[in-house]
């Protein structure tokens, strides 16, 4: 191969190789393609509690269960939609842009932002028999927010 030939060469491969790793990048960011996705489906059997009462208007709701994280959940307080990551003991806010009814559920993006993160202290989870406890104490509002997320049985359990 000649000098001119493999100048050539690299000319022509050197724009693919750089597309190819810039794609790479992309897609291991998280910011792209549908896979990202998560559906969130309401739990029906959920209970929330601010300060020991529960808000008059509120729902639970979590990742469906294909999806690979079963440590989140995304909460309606009011008027005001909260992702929580109870496994990183992190609580964010969520825009309702952010979401797009599907039904009773919700499909998103990733809802878990580092430049959204609202202040929270004094996690506890704990597995309390059929269902998940966690709770924490979100720093803005100054209030104890209590959720009690129910186990869906496995039925392999009874084989």
């Amino acid at each position: 191969m000649t000098v001119a030939s493999c100048s050539r060469w690299t000319a022509r491969i050197a724009p693919l190789f750089f597309f190819l790793i810039v794609l790479a990048c992309t897609n291991a960011s998280g910011t792209g393609g549908e896979g990202d996705r998560i559906h969130w489906k309401q739990l029906t059997d959920a209970q929330l509690k601010i300060d020991g009462k529960p808000p008059l208007t509120w729902n639970i709701y979590v990742p469906e269960k294909s999806h690979k994280k079963s440590n989140l959940a995304l909460v309606l307080l009011g008027h005001r939609y909260l992702a929580i990551d109870f496994k990183a003991k992190l609580v964010y806010q969520v825009l309702p842009s952010d979401l797009q009814a599907q039904g009773k559920d919700f499909e998103s993006g990733d809802l878990f932002l580092e430049n959204r993160v609202i202040p929270s202290e004094a996690w506890t989870v704990r597995d309390v028999g059929r269902a998940e406890r966690i709770t924490f104490t979100m720093k803005d509002y100054g209030r104890v927010v209590e959720l009690l997320l129910h186990h869906t049985p496995d039925l392999r359990a009874f084989y």
